[in-house]
């Protein structure tokens, strides 16, 4: 059982990914951080960006780099996320991506992945 509700993800057209999520408040991830005021950390923020990249391509990937990432809010639980991931322009392996809560910026970067071998 995965520790998000995947409600929707929408492959477009610009091969952009947009996926509606949201973290239940059993998740693992909140009983560390931070008990009575539970947050989502931001390693776990990366990880939904990259299943959705995942999503994208039909592939196993893992993160290779991570860049200008930028944490500006913070996600409760039963928050809804919009998670939108697109391959950059440039470079294939290269996805900025954008977290979305309530119409407010909670995070983005880009993240740089790699084929894992099976």
């Amino acid at each position: 059982m995965k520790w998000y509700s995947l409600r929707n993800a929408d492959i477009l057209s610009s091969n952009e990914i947009i996926m509606e999520a949201e973290v239940r408040p059993d998740s693992p991830w909140f009983s560390g951080h931070f008990p009575g005021e539970p947050i989502l950390p931001g390693i776990a923020q990366l990880e939904m960006a990259l299943d959705a990249i995942k999503r994208l391509n039909q592939k196993n990937l893992r993160i290779s780099a991570v860049k200008r990432v930028r944490f500006k809010q913070v996600i409760r639980p039963d928050d809804k996320l919009r998670i939108t991931v697109a391959p950059h322009k440039k470079d294939a392996l290269s996805y900025p991506f954008r977290i979305i809560v309530n119409g407010g910026l909670v995070s983005s970067g880009i993240l740089m992945v790699e084929e894992l071998d099976e």
